[in-house]
């Protein structure tokens, strides 16, 4: 696997994101994740996204981080707000998402945000199976689904 940094808005960025979008709405029922995303959020050194891809460079995986500080939606000072970790079907249970998820949190670190934070949902048991067994522990409920039931909330101090 080759991990790069990339836009948000880069074509296989835009293509993995609608997978991940179409999966959300398999599972949830809805139009996907409406949390509002803008790629100057990822640009270093407030944020990170990058994409992995396979020996034929076909983007396979993606994984992104953007700051937070404390705000009405919940958010403390120093988070690292983790985004769009997704996987294509056809590579998962290969450890891909825990490399891309490792090299997130060492470069939010270094960019001197002190938490890592992400929200999921209860729909999605292997996304919460990575975090646990990565260190992640629930945290309260923040950004544009807390107040959903559906959603569940971690952290992890970097």
């Amino acid at each position: 696997m080759n991990i790069r940094r990339a836009s948000f808005d880069h074509p296989d960025a835009v293509k993995l994101n609608d997978l991940v979008q179409a999966e959300y709405h398999v599972r949830y029922g809805d139009g996907g994740d409406a949390t509002y995303l803008d790629p100057a959020m990822f640009v270093p050194p407030v944020g990170l996204y990058l994409i992995a891809y396979d020996e034929q460079d076909r983007p396979v995986a993606t994984g992104g981080w953007r700051s937070q500080e404390k705000n009405d939606e919940g958010y403390e000072d120093g988070d690292a707000e983790l985004k769009r970790m997704f996987v294509i079907e056809e590579m998962r249970g290969r450890g891909l998402a825990r490399r891309m998820l490792a090299a997130l949190e060492e470069d939010a670190r270094a960019a001197g945000r002190t938490r890592m934070v992400l929200e999921t949902g209860t729909k999605q048991p292997e996304a919460v199976a990575l975090y646990t067994s990565s260190g992640y522990e629930p945290c309260a409920k923040f950004g544009y689904y807390r107040f959903y039931e559906s959603s569940l909330c971690f952290a992890k101090p970097l």
